[in-house]
């Protein structure tokens, strides 16, 4: 009976450690959350040169008390997260930055910083805590169970959040235009307007309409989205809600 349970024991174990494994990966999101929090690239970037880890601890804003946890960080964010490079030295470990942690950079053009810090927002947190709650009653999304409101509701009252969240569109969008009108010349020729829905700030459809100057764009979002923003000659904003209606155009963008 033991040798019996020990063999099933041991042809349980890939099995307890992948569910284990799974467990705990929002670790590696919410070091990578840390890191952008405490400018961690920024840090390692202006320094110029491989950071030794005493220089890092030493120019970053944390209690002195906290020093000795910054290396288990790093270590999450180099092996994990593979956000860091590790320069092994005698003297002292250094860091530098790898492809991955440069699009953390806050000045970078395709900088991932922003939609980091949307995704792993706390309101986004709690409403994935809630998907079983969620599952049970009849709130619309999860996001609405945890906060008792709509996310673009929540973006309304919080400046700060939508603020940040428009400039993770539109920096995820710069990247994802750049491809799009690369590879899909063949589906604006022929057009002569277009509605981006959810279009935010219009990063997306400015790229199109430099591109394809013959079509005329409409940038279609919430109305506290697009309130402020100023129309070009083939490109202007609509407020709106989707689920009412849309602007009336030859084609239509939903990404």
């Amino acid at each position: 009976m033991e040798s019996h349970s020990k063999e099933h024991v041991t042809k349980l174990l890939p099995a307890y450690t992948h569910v284990d494994d799974h467990s705990l990966r929002f670790i590696n999101s919410m070091t990578l959350k840390c890191a952008i929090d405490l400018s961690i690239p920024d840090v390692v970037h202006k320094y110029g040169q491989p950071m030794p880890l005493s220089q890092l601890i030493a120019s970053l804003p944390i209690h002195p008390s906290k020093a000795c946890f910054i290396h288990r960080l790093m270590r999450i964010l180099t092996h994990s997260a593979q956000s860091y490079g590790r320069i092994e030295e005698e003297q002292e470990v250094r860091y530098v930055l790898t492809d991955a942690s440069k699009l953390l950079l806050k000045d970078h053009p395709l900088s991932m910083s922003p939609l980091m810090q949307v995704t792993l927002d706390s309101s986004v947190i709690k409403s994935c805590c809630q998907f079983s709650t969620w599952l049970i009653n009849d709130d619309p999304t999860p996001f609405h169970t945890a906060t008792g409101m709509t996310y673009f509701d929540y973006a309304k009252r919080d400046p700060k959040f939508n603020d940040v969240y428009n400039d993770a569109m539109a920096k995820e969008t710069r990247f994802v235009s750049s491809v799009v009108i690369e590879k899909g010349k063949g589906v604006f020729e022929g057009l002569e307007s277009l509605v981006d829905v959810g279009g935010g700030t219009g990063t997306m459809a400015k790229a199109i309409a430099k591109s394809f100057p013959q079509l005329n764009c409409i940038v279609f979002d919430q109305p506290h989205v697009v309130a402020n923003l100023q129309k070009t000659e083939n490109v202007k904003y609509v407020g709106g809600d989707m689920f009412e209606a849309i602007p009336s155009t030859d084609s239509i963008m939903l990404k």
